[in-house]
């Protein structure tokens, strides 16, 4: 009954698929007891899609953890004058129109101290997290979760999922080095997550709007096939690799600046060199990827494995969930917090 009760459902819904968690906080780390997932057409099928996977998925809880992205969604790091967190949160509000496109009353703010001691002037600094969410988005997030019969115990940032699952498994594993810099880059359907981690905590995120619909399409393009059939192309190249890699090479060679981009102003600002880069998501493991970031890079590309460290428990068919291990990064950092309930 314990286990039961402390149980939630990781809930991560894309612009293409849903993928859902059912977990438990299994004392070291986290078990997974339910899976399921499903392709959506459009926006307007999200809700008949998540009725349908609660449906036939006989899940044991309401309890659901979800995440938010978008242009409705800012993250920002400010460097503002030393404070309590309690006059932080009363601070920002005065401070937050310098940094976010929005109303003040249009969003939900929330805060987090970085690092206290920022800078050398005489006046003690800290460098803070500053998140705002434009409150439609999440009154539309809470009526979709209602609509589907779910109670919603927390809704996080898609970017910091990744963080959380990437933390999970490293402490699973010996722990984060608290001085090394790694970014976790996650494709997915319309947009590429970037978070960039110094130890555990974030310093660096954005969402860059390309990502594996636009490898569909310049498949699309090369071999003249509707978007189904080069979908199923881009993902099952078998011999057709070489010339799968050749039309997505200009898209990867874009993503990939992109991505140089925002490791270079983390560079600037922080006068620190990212390490290594860490890659998940449903369009991880295209043909070419790989070489392209290393190039683009000129550092190891490593594809990583979200449930490498998670319990499975018995009745789940391990070989299907292992074949969506990398697209389950979100869905494994929102699992996660379970065990912070």
């Amino acid at each position: 009954m314990f286990g039961r009760s402390k149980r939630i459902l990781a809930l991560d819904i894309g612009s293409s698929e849903i993928k859902a968690l059912e977990v438990a906080d299994s004392g070291g780390g986290i078990s997974i007891h339910n899976y399921a997932c499903t392709k959506i057409g459009n926006q307007n099928e999200t809700i008949y899609a998540i009725k349908e996977i609660i449906r036939r998925s006989n899940f044991k809880t309401k309890r659901s953890v979800t995440s938010v992205s978008g242009r409705s969604v800012i993250v920002r790091y400010v460097t503002m004058a030393q404070m309590p967190e309690q006059d932080l949160r009363h601070a920002i509000r005065f401070e937050a129109d310098k940094y976010i496109p929005f109303e003040v009353d249009e969003v939900q703010m929330d805060t987090q101290i970085l690092e206290d001691q920022v800078g050398d002037g005489s006046q003690p600094e800290m460098k803070v997290l500053l998140v705002a969410v434009r409150k439609n988005l999440i009154e539309e997030h809470l009526h979709l979760l209602q609509e589907a019969g779910l109670q919603s115990a927390i809704i996080d940032v898609d970017a910091f999922a990744l963080g959380n699952a990437f933390e999970l498994r490293a402490r699973q594993s010996g722990g984060l080095s608290p001085e090394k810099v790694v970014a976790l880059i996650d494709i997915g359907a319309n947009k590429t997550n970037i978070n960039i981690l110094k130890g555990s905590i974030s310093y660096f995120t954005r969402e860059v709007y390309l990502a594996g619909n636009d490898f569909t399409e310049a498949v699309s393009r090369k071999f003249n096939l509707d978007t189904q059939e080069a979908e199923r192309l881009k993902c099952r190249p078998d011999d057709q690799a070489g010339e799968v890699e050749e039309a997505i090479l200009p898209t990867l060679d874009d993503l990939g600046n992109e991505i140089q981009l925002s490791f270079d102003y983390f560079e600037n600002q922080f006068d620190r060199v990212v390490e290594e880069v860490y890659i998940s998501g449903g369009s991880a493991q295209l043909p070419g990827l790989q070489r392209a970031f290393e190039g683009a890079f000129e550092k190891s590309v490593v594809f990583w494995n979200p449930l490498e460290t998670i319990e499975v428990k018995p009745g789940i068919d391990v070989k299907t969930l292992n074949q969506y291990a990398g697209q389950l990064a979100v869905a494994v950092g929102l699992a996660s917090r379970v065990r912070k309930w």
